[in-house]
Order: C-alpha cells, then structure tokens, then sequence
C-alpha cells in the first residue's frame, strides 16, 4: 500500500486551544497515532478478558483476538477524521497553518457550522471504502465504524443526518482525509474489515475511543508532545505506544492482580466464616459448571448474615472463572457507600491491593476523607467538543465533561474497583451522554448491588435493563438482600438470562425460587440453577436464628395525642436508657423533621450536652454539611459497632440512612411506622452482633442491661386504631403498604417474628405480586390507597420503559442509545424520582456583606483564578461543606440568589453547586425564605426547613 495515497498534511490541525501558542499546533494525523497507540494498550492493559472476548465475538472474530485488537486501535485513530472539514476553520490560531492548498476553500467550507464527530460520521463511510472496508458484506460493517467514529463525543448520531456537502470540502480536502486514514490503517498493520459488527460490541469499543482520545488530550501531554516531535510519523507511533503505560497510570487506571488471602485474613473477621460463606467457598465453583458467558448470583439472608463479605468471596470465584478484573459494589445511599468503601479498602489493602486504585462514587464522593487532595487535581483535557460554535458555555460544558471523568466524580465506574451509590450504573441505560462509556467502565468487573429490595419500581426497571446488558456481555453480577420479594428477584434474573440470549418465550415457563436464608445461582450460558446445599441453608438457619419481639404501641403526630402523643411514647420506652440501668437505644424516624423534633425532645429530657458537646443523644441524617456527617456516621458506627467501645448510655436518633449497610447493635429498635421489609432492616440493627458476642465476649465486659431480656422492635404506629398516616410524611412511602404492614403487624401471634424462618412469608404477604383484594367496600379508604398504590408502581415502571435504552439485542442503530429529543446530558434524566439531585453550599453573608464559608466570618468564600483553577484544599473547603437536597425545594427560588459566584461556573466541580446565602446579624444566623418556606443550617440540627 505504501505510495498509493498521499502523504498526510501535517497542516491540518488536531489540538491548537490550550497549547503553547508560539509553536505551531498539533497535527491532527499525530493525534490520531496517539490515539490509536491508547487504543491498543488500552485491550492489552485495561480491557478484561471478558471484554475482549465480547467484542471478538461482536465482530465474528471468535479466536481472533489479535485482528479484533487492530479494528479497535483503527476506531480510535480515526476517531477525528471528521476534523478534516470546515472544522479547520473555527481557530484562527490553527486555521493561519493550514497549507495553500487547503485554506483557499475557508469562505464555502465555513458558512456553515457542524460538529467534526458528526462530520466524522459522514465522511468516515467514503474513507472506509477507499481502505476497502466496503465490499457487499462489509457495507454495514463500515456503517458501524462510522456510528463509532460520529460518537466519540459520547453521544451517537443517524447515519441519515445530513450535513452540508460544502462543510467537507473539495476534492484535496477527500484526498486528506483518505491519506489521514491510510497512514492510520498502516501504522495498524492494515486490519481487515471483520465480518460483522454487532451494536453491543460497537458500544464498548466506543466507550475505548473515548477514554482514548481523552487520556492522549490531556493538557500536559500535548504541550510535552508539542516541544518535542518526533521528525517521522512511524517513530511518532512508537514514542506513543511507549507512553501510553505511562498516562494510564497516572489515571489511576492500571490494573492490579491481589495476593488473595484466607477469609478471616482478607476480611479481618475474628473466627470462621459462617455457613452462608462457606457454602459459597465450597459450592460456588461447581455449581458455574463449564459457563464461559458469566451467571447471576442471588444471596438472600437476614441483616448481619455477612452478605457483603459473602459478595466478596463470590466475587474472587466469579471473576477467575469468567475473566473479570475487580467489581462494582453498588449499594442505595451515600451513607452505606461511605461505610462499604471502607470496609473494601481495608480488604484489599489486606491483599497487598494498595495500589489498586479503589474508588467512591456518589454525588458527594468528594467529601470522604479517603480521597487526597491530588484527586482533586483537574487536569485540563482538551477535546475540541463545542469548539465549533465558539466561546460559551456548551464549550466549557464539553470541557469538563471528561475531567469529571479522569479526575473528577465519575472516575470510579472506570478504575478497577469502585463503591457507590447505584444511580452513576443505572446511568448507563438512560440515553445520557457517554452512556457507552458507563457501560464500558461495569462491563469488566463482577457487579454486585447491595440491599437489592431497596429499590422503587422506577429504579428497578432501570436495573432489570442495566442487568440485560450485562447478560449480554456476559459480566457475572451478585445481587444482596434481606428482604427481597419473590417476585422481584425472578424479573431481574430474566432480565439477566434475556441479556444472555434465552427467548423470552421459555423464560416465561421457568421459575427461579430463592431459598431463604442461602443463594441461587443462574448460570448465563446454560439457565441452570442451582442452590445452596440443604445441609448449609440449615446449619445458616440455626446459626443465626432469633426470635424478635414486636412490640406495636398507637401513637398521634403533633398535639392533642395525650398518652398516646409520639414524642411521649417515645420518652416513656426510653426511660430505662436516659435515666435507668442504660444501655443503647436507635430511634428511626420517616422524615428529617421528625428526626429533629425527637432529638431536641430527647436531648432536653436525658441529656443536657448536645450530639456536636459529646452528649448520651446523637443525631444523624442526610441533611448534614458532608464533613459533619461523615464524622457523624463513624461516631454512630464507632459506638454501636462491633468492635466497641460501647458507651454506657447512648441514644440515636436517626432517619432511613440507618436502615441499610450501617453495621450497628442496639439493645432496642424503636421505629416509625414503614413498609413491612424496611422495618426488618430496621430490626436488623436490633441484637446484631449477640451471637458474635455469647462466643468471643461483649466489649469491655460488659453485657446487656437487665431491661434487655431480648431483641425488641418497637413500631410506632399512627395506623392503629383507624388512624391516618401523618401530614408532614407526604409521599415517603405508599399509604397501601403502611396500611398492609400495619395489618399484618396487628396479626402477628405471640408478638414475635422468627429471624430468619418467618422473614419471606412476612415479606411476600405485604410486598408481593397478590393481586386479591377486598372489593366488598369499593369506597373505602384502604381500596383507594391500593388503587393509588398500584397505579403508582405502573406509571413508574412505564416512565422507566419509556425512558430507559433498548436491551441489549435490539439495538440496531447506536442512535438507538440517544433517541430522545434533545441534548440529554447527565443531569437532565434521573435515575431516581424525586431524587436528591442539587448540592446546596449553606454560606453565610457577615454584616459588611462578606461572603464567608463560617458563621464566624473567618474563612471567605474562595475564588477561582482567571485560568479556571482553583487549590485544591479549597475545592475541598467548599465540597465537603455541601448538602444533598431535592432540586425542586429551590424551584422557586429566584435563580441569580442561589447561584455560585461567577467565578465558580466553569469550574468542573463547584460549577454545578446551588449557594444559600444565610444572613449573619448580631452574630446570629438568620434562616433564608425560599419560596413558602424558611431554610437554615444549624450546627446541631443540620438543615432545617420549615
């Protein structure tokens, strides 16, 4: 092939924005060799086996690997062939280089303006021909390059999109871009077309592009390139290819192989494991059989059976036998994920994981304290998505798109470990921007999400279509709960098996029962299931049975409830802790206020000190400065943990933050009315660790109080009696099923519930598909509710069908993954309803109009230099004192009065914050009016909105 194109004219321009301005830019051939040397070290280094194999296999290439290697690296190197257009001309830096030749058409080429990714898609496809890519069979294999090369921006595009002809130019301009294209394809060893492309595989390789083109963008590395270039093109490719090790890396991307230690060794778990994981260690591996196309992993049991260090185990077998590298864990709440994240670091740093590169991931990852300011650090990429239309804010959205990515919140879901909340995983089935590069990130790890019952129907679907895709790519994936209904369970499992390959038509025949307490295993390849031994479900059963007592006390919310007002009750069933023999008490409310309220009743009647001056009554919920609440948790956790200390005396008063992961003992749980299945994760902070304790002995000593004959769970229930659900509770949780609990609540004999024998029966009986019901009284309020209740779940299961991309085998075109109207990005769809989705900064304005981040008037609001930067101790200043709230608490908020200061809005992170500016007047902190009500950070309370 050589001397049959021309050479490429190093003219053109790739990368000119950022760079050293008195050099000439860099050459858009030499950024395409960059490229695509990534690109290849990207499968050699960061793809999983499994990911090879996959896109192998979507290109027909089973066997082959080696040619599905160089299509990928031809991907990625001609990712930007698109820039060989009137794109030349949107930098008069870049453009005053281009040759004779080429600049004589800037007046046609430029009169109008089109993006160079949907460029590259146009022109890719006559490329494509030219390097011989489109012969009869290979034609809608060059279509698919083409759909690669137009969504490496992380949105894909139609093919039939047109755009002006004259926006790519005459005949010098085709002849370019050939010769671009062929010095790519021969730097590559000239790989042959494969013989199909299917759309799943198309997505992967899609999300390797984009990573990439980002890691060879990055600032520092085209300005390091830029001094130094290499005379020729081939040494070029080489001097890439070797720093490509070097910038993956520094990325945090590097992979890790584990010293995998004994269970008791990699856990720290004082003793054996208990039969749950033991049958995992001993049953797992031959009930996989020979599947080589993964299998999903169910394990249900009751709170504090060990399931996430049952998830671990599972994981070390699952990803040896189906070639996966690290996992997922993804768990319901910020709270839970900071805890879990924890508890993972110490594993791995047990199996000589240092470097392993774990990673947080949540909305608010960056306030916990096991990120160092470096990972603050934003290194600039350049990426030229948005120049097109010139200054603004589309450009500088674009630009910190991939910083969020490399250096910013996101970066978890493609490092080898990552703990998190579900929302950033489900992301990957919404048609966002960089989707594929979501899909990418999850597809090489085992996945594992925590509390599975946890979710609403909205976010189930979500789930069940983020679990088809898996299937597809044959990722092996753990799911966990306590409280997880039969009927659930079977559709995520199909969902999974449909991803796989199985007809819909033969899964609707089969059924997928759960032993309780145990697991179930579903292998992806073959559908056989297979479940825990009886002998260990047994041994499990009597392991860590416990018999509950339920206690359900009628209380009335707000005045006028006399013996029955809540507060009262709550005092009286507390007397023993504040003022007897002590002992240690979880009270857990439906709402922050309500959280609130007790604490101040509480504190006032058994503790003089406050939770911030070290009182016997703590405070914890999500409406917390980040700092003071991860510093709360481990208050709570350090106090009523294991391990101990345990305070004589100990009162917390807390929200559902609690209710999930939190790895917490009280000798009683006194709850407010919830669902059946919350309320047995309530319970599980009940008597925790007793069992651990009879054997190894309590901390410090001593035992229980006398009061404390047994666990007890006592339910507040404003129900009872043909009560109503309180006012201030809203929506939090479907009147229908508050009823049915409490119902069955009332049915209970003996007042006591078998852990773990009566735990499904009670679960199904509230939150089961049962569709009988009691017509007898149409009118009534209980038929109402049920009527509302499921109307509900199917309006959210629909919105979530209806949003949610296609699965995974009835993808046809890419654009299928983006086919909503609009530029949806990240923040425009949610992977929850009425989720908190706005960080609120609680700033404080001083008399002489100061803007301080301390009521004190001692540390100012930082600013953000002319360059965009800012230190990172002082994004973490700002970060770690923002609040997760719910978006539409501020809607009528006037938009200039809680917006960040202008210096802030470019800035990747403190960009996206919402600012209350709290009068300071007297030294008093003053509440800010927003809309209808009144809002405030208070140092004891948190945020109080009333």
């Amino acid at each position: 092939m050589q001397g049959k194109w021309e050479a490429p004219d190093e003219s053109v321009w790739g990368k000119s924005r950022g760079l050293d301005p008195g050099l000439p830019p860099y050459a858009l051939i030499r950024h395409l060799l960059d490229a695509a040397a990534m690109a290849l070290h990207l499968w050699d280094a960061y793809l999983s086996e499994n990911q090879r194999l996959r896109i192998a296999d979507g290109m027909g290439l089973a066997g082959e690997l080696e040619r599905a290697r160089t299509v990928v690296g031809l991907c990625a190197g001609l990712h930007d062939i698109g820039k060989l257009s009137g794109f030349q001309f949107c930098s008069w830096h870049g453009s005053q280089y281009l040759s004779a030749e080429l600049s004589g058409d800037r007046m046609k080429m430029s009169a109008e303006r089109f993006g160079h990714d949907v460029a590259g898609l146009q022109g890719a496809k006559e490329v494509l021909a030219d390097l011989g890519f489109a012969a009869d069979g290979e034609l809608r294999v060059a279509e698919r390059l083409a759909e690669v090369i137009g969504g490496h921006h992380g949105r894909f595009h139609r093919v039939e999109d047109g755009i002006a002809p004259a926006f790519l130019g005459g005949a010098a301009w085709a002849r370019q871009r050939t010769a671009h294209a062929a010095t790519v394809h021969e730097s590559l060893g000239a790989p042959q077309a494969p013989r199909v492309f299917k759309a799943s595989a198309a997505v992967l390789v899609t999300g390797v592009v984009i990573l990439a083109d980002w890691l060879v963008s990055q600032e520092d590395y085209l300005r390091e390139r830029q001094r130094g270039l290499e005379p020729v093109l081939a040494d070029h490719f080489k001097r890439s290819q070797k720093d490509a090790p070097r910038l993956l890396a520094e990325a945090g991307l590097a992979r890790v192989w584990l010293q995998r230690k004994g269970f008791a060794e990699a856990y720290g778990i004082q003793g054996e494991p208990n039969p749950l994981q033991r049958s995992v260690m001993d049953e797992l591996r031959e009930a996989m059989g020979e599947g080589r196309r993964g299998g999903i992993f169910l394990v249900t049991a009751a709170p504090g059976d060990g399931k996430s260090e049952t998830a671990l185990e599972a994981e070390r077998v699952l990803s040896e036998a189906f070639g996966t590298q690290g996992y997922a864990f993804l768990l319901p709440t910020m709270a839970t994920s900071d805890q879990m994240h924890g508890r993972a670091a110490k594993a791995l740093l047990r199996q000589s994981g240092e470097d392993a590169g774990l990673t947080l991931v949540h909305s608010m990852a960056w306030l916990n304290s096991a990120y160092a300011d470096e990972d603050l650090d934003a290194q600039s990429v350049l990426t030229c998505d948005g120049d097109e239309v010139g200054e603004g804010s589309r450009r500088a959205e674009a630009d910190m798109r991939p910083q969020r990515w490399l250096r910013g919140p996101k970066r978890p879901l493609l490092a080898q470990f990552a703990v998190g909340t579900i929302d950033q995983a489900l992301m990957a089935v919404l048609p966002v921007r960089h989707n594929a590069l979501r899909l990418l990130g999850l597809s090489g790890k085992t996945f594992i999400v925590d509390e599975a019952h946890a979710y609403d129907p909205y976010m189930q679907v979500l789930l069940g279509r983020l679990l088809n895709w898996l299937g597809a790519y044959g990722v092996p994936v753990v799911l966990l709960s306590a409280t997880l209904p039969a009927s659930v369970s079977e559709r995520l499992i199909k969902e999974y098996l449909q991803g796989a390959g199985h007809k819909t038509r033969a899964l609707s025949r089969r059924t997928f029962p759960a032993p309780y307490p145990g697991w179930l295993y579903v292998d992806g390849e073959s559908g056989r299931a297979t479940q825990i031994s009886p002998a260990r479900q047994y041994e499990q059963a009597r392991a860590r049975g416990m018999e509950l007592g339920v206690v359900v006390e009628p209380v009335v919310h707000g005045s006028g409830g006399g013996a029955r007002d809540r507060l009262a009750v709550i005092e009286r069933l507390l007397k023993p802790v504040g003022e007897g023999e002590g002992g240690t008490a979880l009270v857990v409310c439906n709402t922050v206020g309500d959280a609130q309220d007790t604490y101040l009743r509480l504190r006032e009647r058994f503790g003089e000190r406050s939770h911030e001056q070290g009182g016997s009554v703590q405070l914890l919920h999500a409406r917390f400065p980040g700092d003071v609440r991860e510093a709360r948790t481990r208050e709570v956790t350090e106090g009523l943990g294991r391990g101990g200390p345990r305070p004589p005396r100990r009162i917390v008063v807390a929200t559902q933050v609690v209710e999930q992961s939190l790895d917490l003992d009280a000798d009683i749980v006194i709850s407010d009315l919830a669902p059946l299945s919350l309320l047995l994760q309530r319970a599980g902070r009940c008597w925790r660790h007793e069992n651990h304790w009879a054997r190894h002995g309590y901390p410090d000593g001593r035992g229980r109080p006398a009061w404390a004959s047994g666990p007890r769970l006592v339910v507040l229930d404003p129900m009872a009696g043909g009560g109503k659900t309180p006012q201030q509770w809203g929506e939090v949780y479907s009147e229908h099923l508050l009823i049915t609990t409490s119902h069955t609540l009332a049915g209970i004999g003996g007042g006591t519930i078998s852990i773990p024998g009566d735990v499904q029966d009670l679960v199904e009986a509230v939150h089961g598909d049962n569709e009988d019901f009691d017509w007898n009284s149409p009118g009534g309020s209980e038929a109402k509710a049920w009527t509302a209740h499921k109307g509900k779940e199917m309006a959210e299961r629909s919105m979530a069908g209806l949003l949610a991309v296609p699965r995974a085998r009835s993808v046809s075109a890419l654009y299928d993954l983006h086919d909503l109207p609009g530029e949806e990005d990240e923040w425009e769809v949610s992977t929850r309803l009425g989720a908190d989705s706005v960080r609120l900064l609680c700033a404080y304005v001083q008399e002489d109009g100061r803007a301080t981040l301390d009521p004190e008037g001692e540390q100012l609001l930082p600013q953000v230099a002319s360059d965009g930067k800012m230190p990172v101790s002082s994004v973490r200043e700002v970060m770690r004192r923002t609040i997760p709230v719910r978006a539409d608490w501020l809607k009528e908020a006037d938009s200039d009065a809680v917006a960040p200061p202008k210096s802030w809005t470019e800035h990747p992170m403190l960009g996206e914050l919402r600012v209350l500016r709290q009068p300071v007047q007297g030294g008093s902190v003053q509440a800010v009016k927003v809309g209808g009500r009144t809002l405030r950070l208070d140092e004891d309370l948190g945020l109080v909105r009333k």
